[in-house]
């Protein structure tokens, strides 16, 4: 490609619209990166922490002990805050007067159902926009594309003798809107269905502890008003 044919002077010599088109599939190509860079880290993040609390609430430590450490805290998250909010309500509901061990188990489940939502919502913040993104990039690529190719075509339409340097800017422009909506939508589809499996995965692991966590808690009660 020529010097004057470059990206830049394709940019400059472009339409207003397409102008504008290039410019939000930049915009949202950018975000989409700081989007994936983020939610890979707090997913990351997630994993590890799954992981870590797994090993220790499995390892036979004493849950009051667990609690109290976990209390300390500034601030949990995953499995840690389902085992916090489900043990301090637990804790709560079992010193109340007359409670049923049905009552105590509801309440608790509760509890931890209500953690879970949070922490799931957590996970999946910004997935919605990297969903956006690679649904709609490519059609506003495409929009860009055919008002390249339309002006091309009205400025050919407009001379005597047509020449494959009146509408090659045109055309090239249309085709850096259309390469442009899929450089913005192809690495957020890929993400979107990459971290969609994880916070899946992860939710799986956390309905899961939530279950054992509370056959648990009710083994303990039943056997507290058994004595």
């Amino acid at each position: 490609m020529s010097s004057n044919m470059s990206f830049f002077d394709l940019f400059l010599q472009a339409s207003l619209l397409v102008q504008l088109v290039m410019l939000l599939l930049l915009a949202t190509s950018v975000v989409s990166w700081a989007f994936i860079f983020q939610r890979a880290k707090i997913l990351k993040s997630a994993k590890t922490e799954t992981k870590k609390f797994e090993d220790k609430f499995w390892s036979g430590v004493d849950l009051n002990k667990l609690y109290q450490e976990l209390s300390a805290r500034q601030s949990t998250q995953g499995m840690a805050t389902l085992f916090c909010s489900g043990f301090k309500e637990y804790v709560r509901l079992r010193k109340t007067a007359n409670s049923s061990p049905e009552g105590i188990m509801d309440g608790t489940h509760r509890a931890m159902r209500v953690s879970l939502s949070r922490e799931v919502d957590n996970l999946e913040a910004n997935l919605s926009f990297l969903a956006t993104a690679g649904s709609i990039s490519p059609y506003i690529g495409l929009f860009g594309t055919v008002w390249g190719i339309m002006n091309s075509f009205i400025a050919l339409g407009e001379v005597q003798q047509a020449t494959l340097a009146m509408v090659a800017p045109g055309i090239a422009e249309a085709l850096i809107a259309t390469a442009m909506g899929l450089f913005a939508a192809i690495p957020s589809v890929i993400a979107y269905n990459r971290f969609s499996n994880q916070v899946e995965k992860l939710e799986n692991s956390y309905g899961n502890f939530m279950e054992e966590f509370s056959s648990i808690l009710h083994r303990q009660t039943l056997a507290q008003r058994a004595e």
